[in-house]
């Protein structure tokens, strides 16, 4: 049986992952700085272990325990808004800590399928859908360390023969994705004011911005798909291709619930820079790998709502 180690196991994506490759006849052992209480059989995980990615060694050493035919790395500072907080905390570990990897991987399993997951924060600023063509231009903390990751990608595939392949995904949310991303916490902040029974406010950051905001489901199995394939050397653009106005989502967010909803904006809430247009085209991936995206984010989004209502 084909073993899979994900590294960044307990943030959002990971146990969606776990359960698309354990379907898909994988073991899937899942790694992290901490355990928050995922044990072996537990969506898809096999067997679970703590370790931190920048302990070079302690990297090592679970590789060549584990010695997998496959390996993801979906650990990062993720939220754009937190890393320019934290500049140097990002690109310590979504750069460093990927260099661990890429290390472990070489010395121990040079021979495995690695994934790692970059972001449409790369791209230069494009009002039309943004191809695997479009410039490279990241404004912004986390853009451009998943750019300087590509780049050490690059250099050991080329280096050293390794199969690394990396993707660049665009937005995507669902049922587990922490609030401080913007889909979570509105979907949240309703809900929190359907519960109380009476009228409340939202607040909000900046909602003049087009997103592509894809089901984190079907980010899983494009992952599946590209750690699957042949050719390492090609970067997929992993998105829906339908750009939606925040505000808009924000009006279908409030609509759902029965209570009267005052909208507010909030100045913390705003990044110091912002593209104004984010939209995939992944002709690219769907032409190649046959991948299209099979969930709305409408339906999502209701999804969401409907789990915090339940968890309130």
């Amino acid at each position: 049986m084909k073993t899979a180690l994900i590294f960044g196991a307990a943030g959002f994506v990971g146990r969606y992952l776990a359960e698309e490759l354990s379907s898909h006849g994988y073991r899937v052992v899942g790694s992290d700085v901490i355990n928050p209480g995922i044990t072996p059989t537990e969506s898809g995980f096999s067997d679970f272990t703590v370790c931190d990615l920048l302990d070079a060694a302690g990297i090592l050493r679970v590789v060549e325990q584990y010695r997998p035919s496959a390996i993801i790395n979906l650990a990062a500072v993720s939220s754009v808004s937190q890393t320019w907080k934290i500049p140097q905390k990002t690109m310590e570990v979504n750069v460093n800590g990927a260099l661990n990897i890429l290390e472990a991987a070489r010395v121990s399993v040079p021979e495995a399928s690695i994934l790692f997951v970059g972001s449409s924060e790369e791209y230069a600023v494009s009002e039309e859908p943004i191809s695997e063509t479009t410039p490279l231009n990241a404004n912004n903390p986390y853009g451009i360390s998943k750019v300087a990751m590509e780049q050490f990608s690059e250099i050991y595939r080329n280096r050293y023969g390794m199969k690394i392949h990396s993707v660049r995904s665009f937005n995507h949310t669902g049922v587990g994705q922490k609030e401080n991303f913007v889909i979570p916490s509105w979907c949240r902040q309703a809900a929190e004011i359907t519960k109380s029974g009476r009228s409340g406010v939202m607040r909000v950051g900046n909602t003049t911005v087009i997103r592509d905001f894809g089901n984190v489901k079907d980010m899983a199995r494009a992952y599946r798909l590209v750690l699957e394939s042949e050719d390492s050397s090609v970067i997929y653009n992993i998105g829906t291709g339908n750009g939606i106005l925040l505000s808009d989502l924000l009006e279908y967010i409030v609509s759902l619930s029965p209570q009267e909803i005052t909208v507010e904006q909030d100045p913390e809430l705003f990044r110091p820079s912002d593209n104004p247009v984010i939209v995939c085209d992944h002709s690219l991936i769907t032409k190649r790998l046959r991948w299209i995206p099979e969930h709305s984010i409408y339906d999502t989004v209701k999804e969401m709502y409907e789990t915090y209502l339940q968890e309130l």
